[in-house]
């Protein structure tokens, strides 16, 4: 096996990212879709929908977008079935973002 230089990533590294990314923006797409749901998530973190916008370009947003579906486990479980995953894969894929 090859030895990466020190300053090239780790291409596992970078694929779980993105896959935790686009993991986060399609929980994002779920909590747009209700109005009750986004309302709840606004409330709750207390961003305003400009936040939102300029935020779904940054990892750390994005996990914290993933930590708010974490805690609420109502909502987890209808972003799983209606994603069709296992409801552990969201903490699995979380650990990838800051």
């Amino acid at each position: 096996m090859p030895i990466r230089e020190r300053n090239q990533p780790d291409p596992s590294q970078a694929r779980a990212r993105e896959n935790a990314e686009t993991m986060a923006l399609l929980m994002v797409q779920f909590l747009l879709g209700d109005d009750e749901r986004i309302d709840g998530f606004f409330d709750t973190s207390g961003l305003s929908p400009d936040d939102l916008r300029a935020g779904v370009t940054d990892p750390a947003f994005l996990g914290g977008v993933m930590d708010y579906l974490l805690s609420r486990e109502d909502l987890l479980v209808v972003f799983c079935e209606e994603q069709q995953i296992d409801p552990m894969m969201p903490l699995r894929v979380r650990q990838a973002l800051p």
